[in-house]
């Protein structure tokens, strides 16, 4: 009762209460209603979580951490977890006694994956030693189990099953988009919807502590044959723009075994007999190699292993069923590590950044312009620099450049990669932001003329200056790598990709200026509310209108029909054709 009223409290303090009227209260108390209510469904079942999630959280002098410190902490709570399977039923206050015989527990929660599943952290590490010594290797029948001991478990109930019950799970993946689209709907405004669609899509705090279990877990195998080495996250995991159900990215990250320093000062010194490789590349393709066929015969719910090692970055991908993730594991990354950090920092700075990278993104995904699968469309990162470079360019600027945040860094900061300066600031409280007050329906808007506007022709985006530049290369759409300045970031795009991607902004941007798309409906009814504001952005019909073709090929329709499709179009244009050059011109 006691968190439900801190809900309500925390719900109606956020909601804007102009009760012009009964009916108006009634809306609001509806909406009040469905909030509490995902807010307790995504509750974890101790409480000990934070409450609000995509904050950046505070040390005890209230100052925000650093990028850096809060990974080193969520990688040692990972360190005195364990997973474990459960049945699908169990008695919850008798399995946490049963642990909590071993020591203290700090945290736990449910989730489904391929089954039911718990995260126990406990408060020391010590803790989860004494659980493992309790364990045993399970006898196979007709098979023989390979002896490795993980902290990934198996809970056996034997005792009454008149006491068991499904334990409460946390949400594991986005919501469909079609609920999405009816949910933005209820939203009072565009600015509420963007954050909406941010809450319904970002990371739980419990799916970003799963992602660092299964990194250290996996760190427990490749330990096998680098005692010091870190698995560590990055991309979408950590840079605040992750997005529920995104593959979790991670590199073995071997510089603490290679940056150890010989004592000086007695003539003498020490060193490790080693292998040797005929180039970095080569060392990195041999570990890679070692570890993936570790992670294929010997690693717990690792399947699918593929060992992709004449990539221009070598990987090995596999999928970890107990988590639900598909991995990407590489050696030694550390400049996508630093882009990680930067994403960060923007995203810290100001909160419109993220509610604009999940709309963009959500908007780009829906009409096909970005994929999961790899080929010639625009990636979640390539979107998110497109972003970034648009605030920038505002008036004021709502971001700092990227030279800007290098130049704001202290000697500690101080980072070069392969001969990339990847310095920037990590104390945002460095950062002074000008006062730019615009609402994210004005910025949403703006992105889309901007981008439905620009020279893509003979001008390059790059936030490192914040200006566009003229092309180095004649590929398509060039966005400048954020540290590794000589490379292209969307080379991979083609022509015909951001051709689809202009047209869509330019279809937005008219619907925009059109003004029905910013209409609410005036029904009370929020289960009647057709699609508005960003929700009608997300509609089919917007690609359509922009004479966008999905990438999958459709079921022809009958001649009769195609035939009576286009006599009613010749008819309500007039005999013109209804595609339209520009979203700033009527159409016809």
């Amino acid at each position: 009762m006691r968190r439900l009223n801190a809900t309500m409290a925390a719900c109606f303090g956020v909601c804007r209460l102009h009760t012009r009227g009964p009916e108006r209260l009634v809306k609001l108390c509806q909406k009040t209603h469905l909030q509490v209510q995902r807010t307790l469904a995504r509750a974890p079942v101790s409480g000990k979580v934070q409450a609000l999630r995509g904050t950046v959280p505070q040390d005890a002098s209230g100052h925000h951490q650093s990028f850096c410190t809060i990974q080193e902490e969520r990688r040692e709570r990972a360190e005195r977890s364990v997973l474990i399977s459960c049945p699908p039923k169990i008695n919850e206050k008798k399995f946490l006694d049963y642990l909590s015989k071993h020591g203290d527990i700090s945290n736990h929660f449910f989730y489904q994956s391929y089954g039911t599943y718990a995260v126990v952290e406990f408060s020391s590490r010590d803790t989860v030693a004494l659980l493992k010594g309790s364990c045993s290797i399970p006898s196979v029948q007709h098979e023989a189990a390979v002896p490795f001991k993980s902290r990934l478990l198996s809970l056996k109930w034997t005792g009454s099953q008149s006491s068991l019950s499904t334990p409460r799970c946390c949400e594991h993946s986005p919501v469909p988009v079609n609920e999405l689209i009816q949910e933005l709907s209820r939203q009072e405004s565009i600015d509420e919807q963007l954050r909406c669609l941010t809450e319904a899509y970002q990371l739980s705090e419990e799916d970003i502590s799963l992602r660092f279990l299964v990194c250290s877990l996996l760190g427990d195998i490749a330990a096998a044959y680098f005692p010091e080495c870190i698995i560590r996250p990055f991309g979408s995991t950590v840079n605040s723009f992750g997005k529920l159900g995104c593959d979790l990215d991670m590199f073995l990250d071997l510089d603490g075994i290679i940056g150890q320093k010989q004592s000086k000062g007695s003539g003498l010194s020490i060193e490790y007999q080693v292998k040797r490789g005929t180039s970095e590349r080569t060392v990195t393709q041999s570990i890679l190699s070692v570890v993936g066929e570790c992670l294929d015969q010997f690693g717990p719910g690792c399947v699918g292993v593929q060992k992709i090692l004449n990539a221009r970055c070598p990987l090995v991908r596999f999928a970890h069923q107990p988590s639900g993730f598909q991995c990407d594991l590489t050696a030694n990354n550390r400049v996508a590590m630093k882009s990680s950090e930067l994403l960060f920092v923007y995203g810290k700075l100001d909160a419109r950044v993220r509610h604009m990278v999940f709309a963009v993104r959500c908007w780009a995904r829906v009409h096909g312009i970005t994929s999961s699968i790899p080929g010639a469309w625009i990636t979640n990162f390539s979107l998110t620099v497109l972003v970034l470079f648009f605030l920038q360019r505002r008036e004021p600027a709502i971001l700092p450049t990227l030279d800007q945040l290098r130049d704001l860094a202290g000697p500690s900061d101080k980072c070069i990669i392969e001969g990339n300066d990847c310095t920037i600031v990590s104390d945002l409280s460095k950062i002074k932001q000008e006062s730019n007050t615009e609402t994210l329906e004005k910025l949403l808007q703006e992105f889309f003329e901007f981008y439905g506007n620009f020279a893509f022709n003979r001008s390059s985006i790059s936030i490192r200056r914040g200006q566009d530049q003229s092309k180095p290369e004649a590929a398509p759409l060039y966005i400048q790598n954020p540290f590794e300045t000589s490379l292209n970031v969307s080379k991979n795009v083609n022509a015909t990709q951001l051709e689809r991607f202009v047209a869509l902004c330019r279809e937005s941007a008219w619907l925009f200026q059109e003004g029905e798309v910013l209409k609410r409906s005036a029904r009370q009814s929020a289960d009647l509310t057709p699609p508005w504001g960003l929700a009608a952005l997300l509609l089919p019909s917007v690609a359509e209108s922009a004479g966008v073709k999905g990438r999958r090929k459709r079921k022809r329709e009958p001649a009769s029909e195609r035939i009576r499709t286009l006599l009613e179009s010749l008819k309500s244009n007039g005999g013109v054709g209804s595609g339209k050059q520009s979203y700033a011109k009527p159409r016809q």
